[in-house]
């Protein structure tokens, strides 16, 4: 019979609520967004309509790597909502990946072979306005403790299942002890062998990063990966690589994805910039996704054709191992689609 190693009692540090204050505080409406960064009032053109539709949520730590006075700055572009998102564009939907077709228990989403997807929390700290998940039901997928019980059951039985992902929202946007106690209950299923946790806190809000976290992180038997998201090198600051080495020195593989999006990173000098910045960081470069056809977002999109020459100008620029792979996911395939 497989036996589980027991993992390390957790001691909670006194409590840390810098992150959680700063999420609280995140700013919440264009109007405040375009005032702090003393852009202009036509800035606001469209902003509350796509806002009323897909709110906004700003970071302080975020806001500050803005160019005051640039309505163009490349992290504006991905939070600030525009009036196109009102914009009713034929092949964009609500569900681009079908993810409503692959949800056996409520939180749990299973598409691929040997690994499942949980929504470890409904919220982010920050709503990039391309988002896949903008119009998920995240009220049907946010189990309690008991409602959990159901996808744990799901994963007990699948023994081909080897990896379990925390998705959102954002996973670390739950509290320490409530992860904590997902993932103890994940590491004591035998059959499974890896943690993975997609996130964007350790860049919004890198002291989301702290003692309680790489406690419990530190805990589990499971190896450790956390896939970042990251655009831009412009999102990557001293506090940003300081919680990346935190995360590494607590044994965790850092990967990064990246979303191609019309006038943020649609250019090679700008993604070779972002791959070697994140290398500095301790960040492999992972995927870099075409557009999902979410409605909504249509104006980020960039066309296939166009995103195969930018990569091979890419090429060109950089080592292998810093190449992200260009994808497409497409709803029932077995995996990613490289373009």
């Amino acid at each position: 019979m497989d036996t589980v190693e027991q993992p390390t009692p957790l001691r909670w540090a006194a409590p840390d609520v810098a992150w959680q204050r700063q999420l609280s505080q995140a700013i919440r409406d264009p109007d405040t967004l375009i005032k702090r960064l003393g852009l202009p009032a036509q800035a606001l053109r469209g902003a509350r309509d796509g806002h009323a539709l897909f709110s906004i949520c700003v970071p302080e730590a975020y806001l500050a790597r803005m160019a005051p006075g640039e309505p163009n700055d490349p992290l504006l572009r991905q939070v600030l909502p525009q009036g196109a998102e009102t914009d009713v564009t034929p092949g964009y939907v609500n569900d681009p990946l079908e993810e409503a077709e692959h949800r056996p228990a409520p939180g749990l989403i299973h598409k691929y072979a040997g690994r499942v997807l949980l929504i470890a929390s409904p919220n982010c700290a920050i709503n990039c306005r391309y988002c896949f998940r903008r119009h998920f039901p995240y009220g049907d997928n946010s189990p309690s403790r008991a409602q959990w019980q159901q996808a744990l059951d799901y994963l007990r039985n699948d023994t081909s299942l080897i990896e379990a992902i925390l998705s959102g929202g954002d996973p670390l946007a739950a509290n320490d002890r409530q992860l904590a106690w997902l993932v103890e209950q994940l590491g004591a299923i035998p059959h499974l062998k890896r943690l993975r946790i997609h996130t964007r806190l350790p860049v919004v809000i890198p002291d989301r990063i702290d003692a309680n976290l790489l406690a419990w992180l530190g805990a589990t038997r499971l190896q450790k990966v956390m896939v970042l998201h990251i655009n831009h090198a412009n999102e990557i600051d001293d506090a940003v690589i300081n919680a990346c080495a935190r995360l590494k020195q607590a044994g965790v593989t850092l990967l990064n994805q990246s979303v191609l999006l019309r006038d943020v990173n649609d250019d090679a000098a700008t993604l070779a910039t972002l791959s070697e910045r994140l290398f500095e960081a301790g960040v492999l470069p992972y995927y870099l996704h075409v557009l999902d056809p979410v409605q909504g977002a249509a104006h980020f999109d960039v066309p296939d054709s166009e995103a195969r020459t930018l990569i091979a100008t890419l090429r060109q620029h950089l080592p292998g191992f810093l190449m992200p792979r260009l994808v497409r996911e497409i709803p029932g395939e077995a995996s990613k689609t490289p373009l």
